[in-house]
């Protein structure tokens, strides 16, 4: 058991930088602010991609506070939570699949202006904290996750922002509702990822307790 603990806590130290806490703290700030901001033009724009866009920023504001709060700890710990996390990118995938075929049935079309607006703002603020974050991006599964939420955030603004002009250009709410499906694949897409890297991980350390059982 004490090798066990040791290997376990030990790996935990090296995977995590002490800067990382730092660069996750601002990470989470940041996505709060940005879901407060995308939520209310979301509901006023009537943009199911503002809406999507939103969802994803208070759901990775919610995997900055657990990655927060698992950090010090072993990578078993860290490969469960990047597990759950994996399962919360999914579940948002599905939702705004769901959320884009209601629009398409109601036939809501967006006002596009604060679109482009509100997609270039929370464009500047993902790349920034996926700047911070791109040194992390092959650590554990955990650290995986809070990179690939990122980088999907910035793919997923600027997609927004085409959907805006797309707006503009046809008059009708499609190129908003292709670009929020997009977002639900790359969701899905992301969290398949996530999961496989975190099972692979729980796999390992199972293999470790084995060992010295």
């Amino acid at each position: 058991m004490a090798i066990d603990f040791c290997a376990s806590n030990c790996a935990s130290n090296v995977l995590v930088p002490p800067r990382y806490r730092r660069v996750l703290w601002i990470a989470l700030c940041v996505n709060l602010a940005m879901f407060g901001v995308e939520l209310a033009a979301g509901w006023g724009a009537g943009s199911v991609s503002l809406l999507a866009d939103a969802v994803d920023f208070f759901g990775d504001a919610a995997n900055y506070a657990v990655s927060l709060f698992v950090l010090s700890m072993g990578l078993a710990a860290r490969a469960r939570t990047a597990l759950l996390k994996g399962l919360f990118m999914g579940g948002y995938g599905v939702y705004v699949l769901g959320h884009a075929s209601w629009n398409a049935l109601h036939g809501v079309v967006p006002e596009p202006l604060t679109m482009g607006l509100v997609g270039g703002l929370a464009l500047v603020a993902n790349l920034s904290v996926a700047w911070l974050l791109y040194a992390y991006r092959e650590g554990d599964a955990n650290m995986r996750s809070v990179w690939l939420c990122s980088r999907n955030d910035a793919i997923g603004n600027v997609a927004v922002m085409m959907a805006a002009v797309g707006v503009v250009g046809t008059g009708t709410a499609w190129p908003d509702l292709t670009v929020a499906v997009g977002m639900g694949l790359l969701g899905l897409c992301a969290a398949r990822q996530v999961i496989a890297q975190a099972r692979v991980e729980l796999a390992s350390t199972r293999e470790v307790r084995r060992a010295h059982a």
